[in-house]
């Protein structure tokens, strides 16, 4: 991937500010970074296939601050693996401390503005594998993000409902610790949907 195309999706979806600081990130230890439309499953992933190029994905439809954060998750894992190989878990010790190291710099108010300061602070004190797990972090993110003024979080939902999902419609299935198997109603796929999910247009089960 070229400097040049890094940069240009840097400063499309990350903090203006904070733009500079994920280039470096990526010059240091260069991956293949892949913007991704809205997954109901996970808001980004990092994967590293034998004879090709480590790859980092992120849902494209991320508040900037979450975007970031994700990111910065992903680029962890991808210190991890150059470290370590698959002989350590996914998120595991080593990749604690990674995500710690990398986000330290960003936790100041000129990347992240209070009370998300404070909440994200304390959360990377022992960072989850997801961020769907802290509940606190989770609202607030959603009070940074318009587009979530509105919808019911999935764990308010209850089982047996249908709602809608990123231009998708569900059935919430049972509750897997901080995740719900829910089926896509029209390809019968299962995915693990966050709790902390908002959804829409939600037509509640009778049962």
């Amino acid at each position: 991937m070229l400097p040049e195309k890094i940069t240009q999706l840097l400063i499309r979806y990350v903090p203006p500010q904070a733009a500079e600081y994920c280039f470096k990130v990526w010059q240091q230890a260069p991956f293949e970074f892949k913007i991704r439309k809205s997954r109901a499953s996970k808001v980004g992933d990092f994967t590293c296939t034998p004879g090709k190029k480590p790859q980092i994905t992120v849902n494209e439809n991320l508040q900037a601050h979450l975007f970031l954060m994700t990111y910065i998750h992903e680029v962890a894992h991808h210190h991890v693996h150059i470290a370590y190989g698959h002989r350590v878990e996914a998120h595991g010790t080593e990749w604690k401390k990674s995500f710690q190291q990398l986000m330290l710099p960003l936790l100041t108010p000129e990347y992240f503005p209070e009370p998300l300061l404070s909440g994200l602070t304390k959360h990377m004190q022992n960072p989850k594998a997801s961020s769907f797990s802290d509940s606190n972090l989770s609202r607030l993110f959603r009070e940074l993000d318009p587009s979530q003024e509105s919808g019911l979080l999935l764990s308010q939902v209850s089982e047996g409902s249908i709602f809608h999902l990123h231009g998708r419609w569900f059935t919430k299935g049972k509750l897997r610790r901080t995740r719900v198997l829910c089926r896509e109603l029209k390809t019968r796929r299962q995915y693990l949907v966050p709790t902390d999910m908002v959804v829409e247009n939600i037509q509640l089960s009778m049962l």
